[in-house]
This record gives C-alpha cells, structure tokens and sequence, in this order.
C-alpha cells in the first residue's frame, strides 16, 4: 500500500487485514470484515473529520437473549409537559325539567302566581311587559284557555281584556255565564311573543306546566279551547283544529270542547256562526250533577 492509501485510511480511522495502523498492536480487538470486491477502491470525496472512536462505531453482539433491533422511524421523546387543568363539570339533575314539572304540580295558586310573574324558562320573560296569569273566577267550573296574551293584554297583565276579550265576553253572556263568578280564563304561554307571532314549541313545553297547574287548582268541569295551539297543547296532537272541531274529547277526565279563538273570528266574522254551534255543544255535555 502507498503512502496516500495508507494516509486516506488514517484518516477515517480504518485499518486492513495486513496493514495495521500506526502503534496498533495485535490485541486491538475484532477487525472490520474486509471490502467486498478486487482493486482498491477510489477515496470519495469526503470531509476529512476526526476519527470515529472504536467504541462508538462497533456494534452490540445480537444473541439469543438479546432481541434484535427494531428498524423504523427514529423515536423522539416527546418534552414532559404539564397536565391540563380540567374544569369540574356542573352537576346537573337527571331530569331537570321532570324536577320543574314536580315542583310545580305541588304549588298553590299564591306560588304559582309568584312562579309566573318571575319566570325566565324561555326568551319571552325578557321580552314582556307583563306576565299573564289569568283572569276570572279560580273557582269557575267553566275554563277557556287561549293561546298567548295580546299586546293589551301585556300591558295590563290580564287575560282577555283586548278587542278578543270583549267578543269573548260576547260570547259568556251568549251562553249565560259570568265571567266573574263561573269561569276561569287561561293562556298556553303566559307571555307575549314579539309582534303577535306564533308560539314557538320550546315555549309552549316551558308554559305548559303552568296551564296544567292552573285547571287541576280550578277543577272545572268542562274546557273549551280557544284556537289551534290551545286544543293542540292540551290534547298533545298535531292535527289541524278543523278537525278538532265539532266533537267531545277528554282531558285528564275533563271534557273538552274545540272552537276557533275570538281574535280569529276579528278577521273572519263568517265563522262565527261555527263558533257558535261549538259553544251549543259544550253546553249539551256540560255536566250538570
């Protein structure tokens, strides 16, 4: 080997069989196998670097015991990090709305009436200038449930005081019942949705309980109820008052009568005569024992 071999060799830190390096003795441990191939290879092109120490270059002996090498993307340890703070969840009840409706069931006319004036179970208590109650006789054996309270209504917080609470007392002194003394008037909602809208289903699930307190506290003997949403929340359907119309059902034991709401009959004055075949019916099945 001559002198730029034996040099290129130094360098890497290589040694041949036959030509060990300078003061390398012969107890320098196990020798690279040699290079596969005839000639002398050419040196590539390399950065002269300092020699790479025997310990750092030889490899573990693969036993038995020893398992061998996974080869694979090099694992990176991930840096420790903190553990996230976690927030306790609020502990809510099982049924909360259950619970509402027991709460409620349970109440006299004086908490019920407390519990409507300050409810916010849904966005009309921040849009009301009042909540409706009732109006009438708590002890009425007559009940008429309505829908929602107008804006006169709203501004003096009773039921059926507008322009539909006067043809529906037209319609009391029609069929001889006092408002003061025989009959309970009521709303589905207790107040009034913006500009006289539809009631909305989470609004009607939220007031329901109210109504349902309201007529087991009155007991009346017969309902009559005033419009679509009326006969709809108390009889749990979906089918169009129409057909609702002109015949006896039952609520909770209580005979029940559907007819169209007064302020319906205000831009429909021809229907009035329907209303009026209604009324005669729930005074046909009215119980008088």
């Amino acid at each position: 080997m001559n002198r730029r071999q034996r040099l290129f060799f130094e360098v890497l830190g290589l040694d041949l069989a036959g030509f060990p390096l300078p003061g390398a003795g012969t107890d320098a441990g196990p020798r690279p196998t040699a290079l596969a191939g005839k000639g002398t290879p050419s040196p590539p092109a390399l950065a002269l670097t300092p020699p790479i120490p025997e310990a750092a270059r030889s490899e573990p002996e693969v036993t038995a015991a020893t398992p061998a090498p996974v080869i694979g993307p090099a694992s990176v340890a991930e840096p420790e990090r903190e553990p996230l703070a976690v927030e306790p969840m609020e502990v809510m009840p099982a049924d909360r709305d259950q619970v509402r409706r027991q709460a409620i069931s349970a109440m006299d006319w004086q908490a019920l009436k407390e519990r409507i004036e300050t409810c916010r179970a849904c966005s009309l208590g921040s849009t009301r200038q009042n909540a409706v109650v009732g109006a009438g006789s708590p002890e009425g054996s007559w009940c008429f449930v309505g829908e929602a309270p107008g804006a006169e209504e709203d501004r003096r917080g009773e039921a059926f005081v507008g322009r539909g609470g006067q043809l529906l007392d037209a319609m009391l002194a029609a069929m001889s019942l006092s408002r003061a003394r025989e009959v309970y008037i009521a709303n589905v909602l207790k107040c009034r949705p913006p500009n006289n809208r539809d009631p909305l289903g989470p609004e009607v699930q939220s007031c329901l309980p109210y109504l349902e307190r309201q007529i087991a506290l009155v007991q009346p003997r017969i309902l009559v109820a005033l419009g679509r949403f009326a006969a709809q929340s108390l009889l749990q359907t979906s089918t169009p008052i129409g057909q609702l119309r002109g015949r006896v059902w039952e609520y909770r034991g209580i005979p029940l009568v559907v007819t169209y709401h007064p302020a319906y009959l205000l831009r429909n004055p021809l229907e009035k005569r329907k209303v009026w075949e209604d009324l005669k019916l729930a005074l046909s099945v009215y119980p008088k024992d």
